[in-house]
């Protein structure tokens, strides 16, 4: 499971499943996350903001997040896409991601943030591992 200290980002166009989602991440002890509804808003958190780990709609009002996605690569920020087009919505590049089937609801988030609990240490043994 994720720390409940993590600082999470939340990317979601439709403001009640982002307040939804916070308050799942609120009952679950979690710090409060940054919330962005498109990709220029989580692309700016990024660039301010000190960022664990993110949980990804796809469909951001017309646009989708792979740019989030390559941006959070980039930094090795793990992340999980959640969406209700399932696997198909997601590009072949991008599928070892966890993804979180909308409409879901609390104990399919808990599963959700224990893979993204798992991305985390993989990446911070990954990073360890780069810095001897």
């Amino acid at each position: 499971m994720i720390d409940t200290a993590a600082a999470i980002l939340i990317v979601e166009d439709e403001s009640i499943l982002a307040m939804l989602l916070e308050d799942f991440l609120d009952d679950l002890g979690y710090t409060p996350p940054a919330v962005a509804s498109n990709v220029s808003q989580a692309l700016r958190i990024l660039d301010t903001r000190v960022i664990d780990f993110a949980i990804l709609d796809i469909n951001l009002g017309g646009e989708q997040s792979f740019p989030i996605a390559d941006a959070l690569d980039a930094r090795g920020i793990p992340y999980i896409f959640m969406t209700g087009y399932g696997a198909a919505g997601v590009p072949e590049r991008l599928r070892d991601h966890y993804i979180l089937q909308k409409p879901y609801g609390a104990e399919a988030l808990k599963k959700a943030l224990a893979s993204g609990g798992q991305m985390m240490q993989a990446a911070s043994d990954r990073k360890s591992i780069a810095d001897l």
